[in-house]
């Protein structure tokens, strides 16, 4: 592990090879199988809210009725707060557009979306409060964002890990190879929006140094 400040990075997060292929996986993380959808911080909950009901046209049937009777996140056994899920499967949030859409939003058609950033990209944010007291728009859940980095709590410090369960990434796996792209630089705009700007420049000097090293 690697420590930044009050944060623990998994040597994985610098060295393992990954870059999103939404061409070929067609947003396959945000329907792939389970009980609990994505993690949220207990600050994104009301945001969650307000999000619900700008985008609660563009879900699914089955999605609205999942809300209906528990809302759109719940806390799963470990006691952490998710999104809920459509039958085991899709989260609640998940659309898929048509091939017009598709192209408008510039991803491949028969895509799986997440409403939320949909609705973010197409710009109808503005009348709704900005995300964290103003201080930036509301573009996913960070956990989506940082996707396949995974936050947990280990006493006085945040760990962040590179999920093991993410076999339905391998297509990512395959391109971050073929570019030569690390897990941390594919979610660095994340990580910048989560952790700042002098956390990740430190991040990526951690990396460069263990690279020199032949670590």
């Amino acid at each position: 592990m690697v420590g930044i400040g009050d944060t623990l990075v998994s040597e994985d997060v610098l060295k393992e090879a990954f870059c999103c292929d939404l061409a070929a996986c067609k947003g396959g993380c945000c329907n792939s199988e389970g009980e609990s959808g994505a993690p949220l911080d207990a600050d994104e909950l009301a945001v969650m809210d307000a999000m619900t009901e700008l985008v609660w046209d563009q879900l699914t049937p089955r999605a609205q009725q999942v809300i209906r009777e528990k809302g759109p996140y719940f806390k799963d056994k470990a006691g952490d707060w998710v999104t809920s899920v459509v039958e085991g499967h899709d989260c609640v949030f998940c659309t898929y557009p048509s091939d017009e859409e598709c192209l408008r939003a510039g991803v491949p058609t028969g895509s799986c979306l997440c409403a939320i950033e949909k609705a973010f990209r197409a710009g109808e944010f503005t009348t709704h409060p900005a995300y964290r007291d103003g201080k930036e728009p509301f573009m996913k859940p960070v956990s989506c964002h940082l996707y396949p980095v995974r936050l947990k709590q280990l006493g006085d410090y945040l760990a962040l890990n590179y999920d093991e369960q993410v076999k339905l990434c391998g297509c990512a796996i395959k391109l971050g190879r073929k570019l030569h792209v690390k897990v941390y630089q594919c979610v660095k705009e994340a990580l910048i929006r989560r952790f700042g700007q002098k956390w990740y420049d430190e991040l990526e000097l951690c990396a460069s140094e263990m690279e020199k090293a032949g670590i």
